[in-house]
Parts: C-alpha cells; structure tokens; sequence
C-alpha cells in the first residue's frame, strides 16, 4: 500500500461532543470509517465487538480514565495506532504511556492541522504495519512476541535510532532486523544491507565496510565502495556485533557517533544517513568487562534494545511456526504440505530446541524429505529428539559420537559461560558430531560461515573432533 489508506476504522472517544464531532471530520476526510463513544463504558462495548485501526483518545472521561482503556485496547489488539488527546497534560504519564506503546499523546487544543499531520502519520503507520508473511517463522502469536512486534513498530517510527537485538542463536535476530527495516521504510525503495561480523576476516574488515581508493593496500587494483555506503538511506545491519576485532572497533564508534566514515586510503570524510542495526548473541556487558567490547560503543548500540526470545520459553508459538515453516518447506520442494499429528505436535511443543527456529526448521525439512509424498501426514525424522534438554532419545549425531574423541559433560565450570553461550557451546558441539567434525558442513547447518566457526573453535578447541 502506498500512503493512501482507505476506509481504515477509527474509534474516537472523548466526552466533548463538539470536540470528537470536529475530529471525525478530519478523520473521515481522511478516508477514515469513524465510531464515536463518549464514556469508557460506550468505548469499551465498541472494542469488545471489533478491532479497530485507529483509536482516538481522550484521557479524562466521565466514568473513569484513557488510561485504563488504552491498556485494554494494547492487549487486545497491539498493531492498533492509539492517540491519547488531553486537555490535562501529565508528563510523567505521558512517558509512562509512550514507553508503553502510546502512538502519539497530544494535548488540547489541537489545530486542525496538527490532526492532520498527526493522521498522516497514523496512517503511515498503518501502510507498514503488515509484518512479512516469513515473520511468523520466529514471531508466533504469542502475547511475549506479540510485544517484540510492538516494539519493532515503536523502533521504527524513529530512524535515528540505534536498535540492538539481542537473543539466542536461531532466534531470528535477521529476520526481525528485515521487519525493522521494511516497517521503517514501508515503500521498499531504500536497501537493506547485512554484514556478519563474524565472517568478515580482520585484514579486510575495514575495507569491505567503509570502501577503499585504489592502491590504499596491496592488490586494491580499483575504487571499491564498501557496504557503508551502499547502506546510504536505508539501513546496515552488523549481524555478530560482539565478533567485531577490538581494535576496529573505534573505526565503528566514529561512524555511528559522527555518521561519517573515510574509505581506506582515502582523507575525504563522508557521511552516512541511515539507520543502525546489530545483533548478537552474546552479552556485551560481559565482553566490556573482559575487554573484548568498548564500553562506549556498547552505549551507542544499546539505545533502544529488543529480545528475541528462545523457543522454550514460548512452547505456545511452535505449533503455530512450526505449520508455516512446513507450508514454505513444502512450497520450495513443490509439495503438498502434509500435516503433523496431534501428539507429534505435542512432542515438538515440549522440547527445548537450543537451535530454537533454526533448529525446528531443519528438523522440519529433514522430515519432509524423508516423507513420502503422496503421504497425509509428516514422518518426524526419527533422532530429532534426542538433542535439547529433558527430550530424552538418542538424539542427532548419536550414531557418529562414538566414532569421536569428545565428552558429553557440559562446559567446565570455570568458563563462567553465560546461559547463552552455554546453549552456544552445546549446539556447535552437536552439530560437529552429526557432521562427523566437517567444519564447512556444520557451519552451513549452524547458518554461519566457516571462518565464523573456526572462531568459536579457537575459543573451544576441545570442540574440534578428530575422526578414529
């Protein structure tokens, strides 16, 4: 959709009858189908019998406050644009509600040009609203990621901002940075550029983000741009930020402090205007207190900070992603989709999953694949189980770990590895062990790059397995 949204539904509530008159005509020049309630009791009949696009609020009505009800109205229906207008401004509630996911709190009296500028950019709103269709592969629908939706939509209304994802491995930490981006720009006219840190080795780093003149370094044989600039407008995405090389780190804090960056071997300065977004897996706050991170570059990245929660801690979003992961499964392989049983699902619901939806996607496609395709219903691989805690089963990998010199205790102790890391640890491990130690086969399966890897294996080096 462009920015002409037409007959969205508008919820006006406010007990100034001449007031909420005025403000429905704007609404309905607008395109707007307009409902007005002028007590929370009215209003409250209104969002009981449907969700509506837009609602218009007053704060202070007869028989009780806004307040109550836009907390309602965010429950119910959390994409929904709420406007607070007051003719009682309270600021401290006013940052109160915005924290909480307020549009926009407007104080009387409002011209009619402030509501229509403030229209317009509800309606913006509504064009970018739609999440794509591949977010519910980590999104789900339950009320915790239903709030990470929330978030993406509050990030996105300022371009300016800096937004750090955090969150397990296989989360979806890429796929949230692709929402933030197209909720950002909805027109899909400005790029999208991700970088892995991790993969980026540390002679070239510099270089393949910020350019270089031709002859700035030996075999530079002409201009390269560099991702910085092919970012200009949109938004770059430093996917495994923790894994950038301590001492190019202050090259990364110049660019997001000042926007402006120099190609290497060149002395002209130019300026970047985009948006910022990282990701990791890791906790910075420990990487600063190991000096592994610049704490002031961690205070650049952490401004408007977002979790992607693992998979076990949301057992009532598998179901639902795991049915789209299997529709797209099926689409690619030119397939029908066949279904998963009740007590598979319950199985899948219930396991731990330290790959989260990476994990379940390759369970998923293993399965099909082994499935026939004239079958009804999904045959399970049957060695998914075993991997993730409390599953029990042999588990994937089960039938080479013999045949490797590794040990299945946990890490030791005084790693002092963070919950993550931990999860980390155990599924490089795993994989290893189901590719039989082949480092290019289970950085592809791990959904990174060899060199990222071997990173981790410098790190862990008894994860490195000799084959008998």
């Amino acid at each position: 959709m462009g920015q002409s949204v037409e007959n969205f539904s508008c919820l006006i509530v406010d007990d100034d009858v001449s007031f909420a008159t005025v403000v429905g005509g704007v609404v309905r020049e607008g395109g707007g189908l307009v409902t007005l309630a002028h007590t929370i009791a009215a209003a409250r009949e209104h969002v009981a019998a449907k969700n509506f696009d837009l609602v218009l609020l007053d704060n202070h009505l007869p028989d009780g406050k806004g307040y109550d009800l836009f907390e309602t109205i965010s429950r119910r229906n959390p994409d929904a644009p709420v406007v607070m207008i007051t003719g009682v401004p309270d600021l401290g509630e006013a940052v109160a509600l915005t924290r909480n996911g307020l549009f926009e709190y407007l104080t009387k009296p409002v011209s009619a040009d402030a509501l229509a500028a403030m229209l317009a950019r509800a309606k913006l709103r509504l064009n970018s609203r739609a999440v794509p269709e591949s977010a519910a592969e980590c999104f789900g629908g339950s009320s915790a990621m239903g709030n990470v939706l929330r978030q993406l939509g509050q990030a996105s209304r300022h371009a300016a901002s800096t937004v750090l994802l955090t969150g397990e491995t296989g989360t979806g930490k890429d796929l949230a940075a692709r929402v933030l981006h197209e909720l950002s720009f909805p027109n899909g006219d400005k790029p999208f550029i991700a970088v892995n840190c991790a993969a980026l080795p540390d002679e070239m780093f510099e270089s393949e983000l910020f350019g270089a003149e031709r002859g700035a370094f030996t075999g530079a044989d002409r201009k390269r741009a560099g991702l910085v600039r092919a970012a200009a407008n949109g938004s770059l995405f430093l996917d495994e930020i923790a894994e950038v090389p301590l001492a190019l780190q202050s090259k990364l804090l110049r660019l997001i402090e000042a926007r402006e960056f120099r190609a290497l071997g060149s002395t002209e300065a130019q300026s970047f205007n985009g948006r910022f977004i990282a990701a990791t897996n890791k906790n910075l706050a420990d990487a600063v207190k190991a000096g592994a991170f610049r704490e002031d570059l961690l205070y650049r990245f952490d401004v408007f900070n977002i979790e992607l929660l693992p998979l076990r801690r949301r057992r009532a979003d598998i179901p639902r992603i795991a049915e789209t992961l299997l529709g797209q499964l099926a689409k690619r392989y030119g397939r029908a989709k066949p279904l998963i049983t009740p007590e598979e699902m319950a199985k899948l619901s219930a396991h731990d999953f330290p790959g989260n939806v990476r994990e379940l996607r390759n369970i998923l496609e293993r399965s099909l694949l082994k499935t026939s395709e004239d079958a009804k219903w999904l045959t399970l691989d049957a060695n998914w189980s075993g991997r993730g805690a409390g599953s029990g089963g042999s588990g994937p990998g089960s039938g080479t770990a013999s045949a490797l010199k590794m040990s299945d205790e946990p890490p030791p102790a005084e790693r002092n590895l963070t919950p993550v890391e931990t999860q980390e640890y155990r599924l490089i491990r795993d994989t290893l062990r189901e590719c039989n130690g082949g480092i290019r086969r289970a950085a592809t399966k791990l959904g990174m790059s060899p060199q990222a890897l071997l990173r981790r294996l410098e790190k862990w080096p008894e994860l490195r397995v000799e084959k008998e």
